[in-house]
Order: C-alpha cells, then structure tokens, then sequence
C-alpha cells in the first residue's frame, strides 16, 4: 500500500508519484487512488475530484485546489472504476451514466463515492466521512437539536444545499439515539454513508441497489419490519414522501433531507410535489406529522480553518403547524424569529450570533443574510428579534 508523506503545503511529492506511475499498470493506478483518499483527512479535505485528462482535485475548508501533479488516463480511471463497482454498479453505470457506493478505505477510512461519465469519460467524486460521530457541540450545532433524538414519533426534516452537512447532521442525531435508546433504527440510504454500531439500539442499514431497489419501496416496507426509527437519505419524489408520511402517521420517528435553501422552502417543497389535486391533503397531512424542520449552510471561519454552519431552526408548534394548514407560508418566519424560547430562530438570527461570536467575517455573514438592514440590528441588538418581526 502506498503512502504519501504530505509536505507543508499539502501537494503530493511529484518524485513519488512519478515512481509510483512508471509501470501504469492497473495495480499502480489503483494504489495511487488508495493513497489518495487516505491522505484526504489528515489533509483536512472533504471532496477528492478525479477525471480522466486531468490532474486530481480536492476541496479542503469549501476551496477547490489541484492536490497532485500528473494528469489520470482513460486506462487509469477505468481501472479505479473496476475496483470500486460490484456488478450491478457497473451496469448501472453503463446504462445511467453514473452510480453510488459506499466505500471503507484499507487505512481506515469511510467515503462516499459517486462515479460518472462526463463527455464520455470517467471522473468520480468521493466525500469523506468522520470516522468517528462528533456531538452537536463538536459540530458547532445548536445544542437544543438534541431534543430531535427522543420525539416520539413525527417527521423530522434536514435540508440545505448540496455539501452543508445534513448526512452529517443526522448521522449525529442517530448515534444520539442509539447511545442513549433502545430502539430498532432502519436506515435506508443510497448508498449507505454512516456505519453506526449498535449500542442501546438495534440497526438496520439497507442500501438502494444491493437491499432494496428504491426509496418508497423500502419505506413500505419498513412498515413491517418494527422499526422506531426511520431514515430515509432523500426524500426524492412524490411517492416516497407519501410513504414518508403514512410512516410518520403511523406512530413511527422519520428523519429525512430536501436539497432547499431553508426552512420554509423545505415545507414548500414537500407540498410542491405532490399533484396539484393532492396538495391540500398532501399540506394537511405534512402539518400534523411535522416536528422540526433544520436547515444549514456552512461558511469559512474567520477564527480559525475551517467551517461553520448558519442554521434556521422551524419546530412544528400547533401556530407554525397552523399556518402550513392554511397555506400562510410567509407568515412562518414571522413565528421562527419570535419563537426563541420554543427553539427555533431564522438564518439570519444565526449569521448574526456568529458575527457577534467573531466565528465569521461581518460581511460574510451580511452578504448571505436574507434582510440586510435587519442583519445589522440583529448584531447589534445581540441577535433577538427585530422590532415588529422585521425580517
């Protein structure tokens, strides 16, 4: 297996890698990748970008930097492709242009793969996992997120754009329960990212493609399987929302993603969905099952490396689960800014406590709050809500 030493600057030593690729065989080209990913997290990197006729990428505190110096062939990705996918993948791939996997490294490591075809060659995208699950504190996550773990029942919703954390997010939440609960947690996610251990609860992962061929279908299924506890990766389409509910109806804890900007839009979303004709029981329906709903975005640190996350917190109380009833969307944030005390807060309450907490740069935080001028009051009134919910 090989290693690389990683000098000051974090680049592969060029004399190592030009020994390493001087046969391009296929055991060397597959190494090479080996070693890469198992640099990724002393590196501090999250995404490792591959491509055939390009140098490797990756991305390290959200910037994008090439981390070697030799160009990947055709033959090259093709043999990394080889090694990662079991044969139903590779079908996949053949026949969609891309495919998913989990994969756990030979140092140790846990990673989301994603391979695809871009102008018909192989590039991949492989995410780091933590190895181990960090708490809310270490997570720089509102503490009171915790209280998700121990609902009863209810759907419960993590949404924020591609690369904010939400898997991370909810792999917490679900170590918090089986740390703490005994209960049977079924995960179904494509593909599976988090390994948990069971330690007060059971487990169950199944993975799309290998346990089950799609989201709704295993969520149906789920539903004779006694579980407690639901996670389904993505929430992609009308039929697995469905499902998502009956579960959620049905006495059952589900927690989910959307790929929405916030907390609102993630209600909007779900309803949006639906067939026009089905949105009013679809609306009635979400408002009686909905318990949270968590949005994040993460942004540089201006203390440290690194990121932090930006959250809005909506939770279902009977005037927010009132308001989705009635289709008063724009009247939710309204209840998130003046609903401090019940948990919740805005994005831009958060980008302002942040600022004050010097964790982020003043016009960072100002460029990406929602209301400027309500941004600057929020810092300098301590991040409490503005005057008359101005939002």
């Amino acid at each position: 297996m090989w290693r690389f030493a990683l000098p000051s600057e974090h680049a592969f030593p060029d004399a190592v890698v030009a020994e390493l690729f001087a046969e391009r065989s296929p055991s060397a080209a597959w190494d090479a990748f080996l070693a890469l990913l198992d640099t990724l997290p002393g590196a501090e990197a999250s995404d490792l970008h591959m491509a055939a006729g390009r140098k490797a990428h990756w991305r390290r505190h959200g910037e994008l930097a090439a981390c070697n110096q030799w160009t990947w062939s055709d033959a090259d990705m093709g043999h990394v492709a080889q090694n990662l996918l079991d044969p139903l993948r590779r079908e996949l791939l053949e026949s969609s242009g891309s495919a998913d996997l989990g994969y756990s490294s030979p140092g140790g490591h846990r990673f989301r793969v994603n391979l695809f075809r871009s102008l018909g060659r192989l590039a991949l995208v492989a995410r780091h996992l933590p190895e181990r699950f960090a708490s809310l504190r270490e997570l720089a996550l509102p503490e009171i997120l915790s209280d998700l773990a121990y609902l009863p029942s209810g759907l419960v919703l993590v949404t924020g754009v591609t690369g904010s954390g939400k898997s991370t997010t909810l792999a917490t939440l679900i170590h918090e329960i089986n740390s703490h609960c005994a209960r049977h947690i079924l995960t179904i996610e494509d593909p599976v990212e988090f390994v948990h251990t069971p330690l007060c609860s059971l487990i169950s992962h199944r993975e799309l493609g290998t346990d089950t061929p799609d989201f709704a279908l295993a969520v149906r299924a789920a539903l004779r399987e006694d579980p407690d506890v639901i996670l389904v990766g993505e929430l992609r389409d009308a039929e697995t929302m469905r499902t998502a509910l009956t579960a959620a109806e049905t006495g059952h804890l589900v927690f989910s993603t959307l790929h929405t900007a916030d907390a609102v839009g993630a209600a909007e979303r779900f309803i949006g969905a639906f067939p026009g004709e089905e949105q009013e029981v679809a609306r009635h329906r979400l408002s009686l099952v909905l318990k949270a709903v968590v949005a994040q975005q993460l942004l540089p640190r201006a203390d440290i490396p690194g990121r932090v996350p930006a959250v809005e917190i909506l939770r279902g109380t009977p005037a927010v689960m009132n308001l989705i009833a009635s289709g008063r969307a724009s009247q939710i944030y309204s209840a998130m800014e003046s609903g401090a005390d019940l948990g919740m807060q805005t994005y831009d309450q958060s980008l302002a406590q942040l600022t004050r907490q010097k964790k982020v740069h003043h016009e960072t935080a100002k460029l990406l709050a929602r209301n400027p001028d309500g941004f600057e009051w929020l810092v300098k009134n301590g991040g409490q809500a503005t005057p008359g919910g101005k939002r």
